[in-house]
This record gives C-alpha cells, structure tokens and sequence, in this order.
C-alpha cells in the first residue's frame, strides 16, 4: 500500500495487523462453533478495513491532486501581477497557460460541481 503524505496512520501495519486478528477469528471460529454467528460479524468488521483503506488511498490521491491545482493557479496568479507590476503587454497569459493545461484528476470533478 502507499504511504500517505497527509497521514500518520501506516496502512500496511493496519492491514497486516487485520490479517491477524482475521486468522486469530477463523481459529476461535473452528475451536467455537456454537458461536458462528458471531465470528461472521466480527470477520465482517473486520472486511470493512480493506474498503476503508482503499477509500482513504483515492481520498489522499484527490487530496494532493487538488492541492497541486491550488499551487499552480496560485503561482500562475503571483506571476500574472507582477508581470502586470512589470508592464508585460500581455500579463494575463500566465493565467490562461495554467487554465490551458492539461487537467489533473481533481481540477476535473472541481469544474464538473
């Protein structure tokens, strides 16, 4: 899994401690079989970890895509004033090449809300 940059949770020891406590389940499931049903739910639960961690991947992958747009359009604006402060004849073009760019993942569902 991938190391997220805006989280101090370590997926890959959250999911292989999942893996654990799944093996750990499955054993008391085969020792307890009276108690199945919930093996199930927890065993359940615990399946939920592996969603949650891909959903917290897309989300930390929209989250730097979306901060990279900010700081493009952010530095296309500082260049577009002072090339204006300077009496560029066309300051603006800053602005348009970053406009005219190439979309990022995240500028694409921006421009589509």
């Amino acid at each position: 899994m991938p190391t997220l940059p805006y989280s101090s949770t370590d997926l890959q020891e959250v999911s292989t401690r999942n893996d654990h406590a799944r093996r750990i389940v499955a054993g008391f499931a085969s020792a307890m079989p009276a108690l199945a049903d919930i093996w199930r739910d927890i065993d359940g639960a615990l399946t939920d970890t592996a969603a949650l961690s891909a959903e917290i991947t897309r989300l930390s992958a929209e989250l730097h895509d979306a901060r990279l747009d900010r700081a493009n359009l952010l530095a296309a604006m500082r260049a577009a004033l002072a090339a204006h402060a300077d009496g560029e004849p066309d300051p603006m073009c800053y602005l348009r090449d970053e406009l005219d760019a190439p979309e990022t993942p995240a500028a694409a569902s921006r421009r589509r809300a």
